[in-house]
């Protein structure tokens, strides 16, 4: 049987953003590299340092993949790209902290970006069973 695809979050035609949010399949969702949300004309201001960044993506994150029908509790592997190596320790600070019931697979790249963000995620998750795809 063929699993369908769900989409979440697609780019309006023209979008510099060509990449859905997350998508949902074969009972995962896989949620696109999301830095702390950054929108000065909305009020939306991405924190200064790399716990607040961090605190901020991951809360980006978890709305996103609330919406696909899942959670952070039920992330299976985390990426974690960051700009400055000499923040990885303060990430990982805070990082843990969104993790109480264990620690999903996880590695970290160092990313370059044309925004001042310090840190983001991407994720696959396991689905909400009671949910379809």
């Amino acid at each position: 049987m063929i699993s369908e695809i769900a989409f979440f979050g697609e780019p309006e035609p023209g979008s510099p953003r060509p990449f859905s949010l997350a998508t949902r399949a074969g009972g995962l969702v896989f949620v696109s590299g999301q830095s702390a949300p950054h929108e000065p004309a909305k009020g939306i201001v991405r924190g200064e340092t790399p716990a607040e960044q961090v605190r901020q993506a991951l809360a980006h994150v978890a709305a996103i993949l609330a919406e696909a029908g899942s959670s952070l509790e039920r992330v299976v592997q985390m990426t974690m790209l960051i700009t400055d190596p000499g923040d990885y320790a303060a990430c990982n600070a805070e990082y843990v902290k969104h993790f109480p019931n264990g620690l999903p697979a996880r590695h970290t790249a160092r990313f370059g970006v044309p925004t001042d963000a310090k840190v983001a995620f991407a994720c696959i998750a396991l689905a909400d069973e009671d949910r379809p795809s």
